[in-house]
């Protein structure tokens, strides 16, 4: 798992290598770095579901993070290009579904239940781009590691099984756009200097869907927060942190990732995001993983080191 791919010229993507701003990390580290902030994000945004509807959690996820984005890389060079501006904010909008089926998902069943009918999104992007029998077993390996890592069993409500499902459909529909974003930003040659203009992208496109979804989750607070004594400003500040940790800085991670990975190989990464879980509940709550879950995380890992080698394999491995 060393080496992910290799850029058309330079040293392997998992390699440590030099752009512009210096040595490049392993995809894999940057990319479980982001699952860590974005289950430290979870930590805090569960307890808030008591305090204001799963809806608006979202929406403050989604907004704030697109502002702090915003803010940090800027966006004026997005809204003047109509391009730019509108994949941006397709992109913003399948991003805020995405996070509100999932919260509205985990405030009705248990969180490895969603975690594992949500992975269906990613498991079936990838499915549609392998090629030959190793991106196939790659596939599969997969999709048995997620169900063993999350150790999912048919309980809980209906109603929030479709909102999981809803969440993993819009899910692959975030990883294509989000490698048309990186694509788009970075040209033909995928350079990792470009990556920021990806990242710029993100943060217009999250903005943007708050704004437009404002109305509608107004609507919504007004309804059910009559009863929890509306959204106080301290759950307004605890959505800031969830915001930073579970979007801005998972979300930016991931256009680097798309920087320098098929979105195909990206997909099957994703299977990281509960092996994670997993290490930092081990960690934090000494909760030891089981034979099976660490069964599914030897699954998983092999199934990551089976993509990279049908990625350097077929050549289709951005640098």
């Amino acid at each position: 798992m060393a080496q992910i791919g290799r850029p058309a010229n330079g040293p392997p993507c998992g390699s440590p290598g030099r752009g512009r701003w210096g040595v490049r990390p392993p995809v894999w580290t940057v990319f479980v770095a982001g699952a860590i902030s974005q289950y430290l994000g979870a930590a805090i945004a569960i307890p808030l579901f008591d305090q204001a509807d799963p809806v608006v959690v979202a929406w403050m996820r989604t907004v704030f993070a697109g502002l702090v984005i915003w803010g940090v890389v800027g966006g004026r060079s997005v809204l003047a290009d109509a391009v730019r501006r509108n994949r941006a904010i397709g992109f913003g909008l399948v991003t805020l579904g995405m996070n509100t089926a999932f919260y509205l998902a985990i405030s009705r069943i248990d969180l490895g239940v969603a975690v594992a009918v949500e992975f269906i999104g990613p498991i079936a992007v990838a499915a549609v781009a392998v090629r030959g029998w190793r991106g196939a077993a790659a596939v599969v390996a997969t999709a048995a590691g997620v169900a063993l890592v999350s150790g999912a069993t048919p309980s809980g409500s209906w109603s929030g099984v479709v909102w999981a499902l809803v969440a993993g459909a819009l899910w692959a529909g975030y990883i294509v756009l989000g490698a048309r974003v990186s694509a788009g930003a970075t040209g033909s040659n995928r350079r990792p200097s470009s990556a920021r203009a990806a990242i710029e992208e993100l943060g217009v496109g999250l903005t943007a869907a708050g704004l437009l979804a404002a109305p509608l989750v107004l609507g919504v607070s007004l309804v059910t927060e009559s009863n929890r004594g509306g959204v106080a400003l301290c759950v307004a500040s605890a959505g800031i942190g969830v915001a930073v940790l579970s979007s801005a800085v998972p979300y930016a991670l991931d256009q680097l990732v798309l920087t320098r990975i098929p979105r195909a190989h990206f997909a099957l990464m994703l299977a990281l995001l509960p092996v994670t879980a997993v290490a930092v509940a081990a960690v934090t709550l000494r909760q030891v993983p089981s034979a099976a879950e660490f069964g599914g995380i030897a699954l998983i890992v092999a199934a990551i080191v089976t993509s990279a080698r049908t990625d350097r394999a077929s050549g289709d491995v951005p640098g």
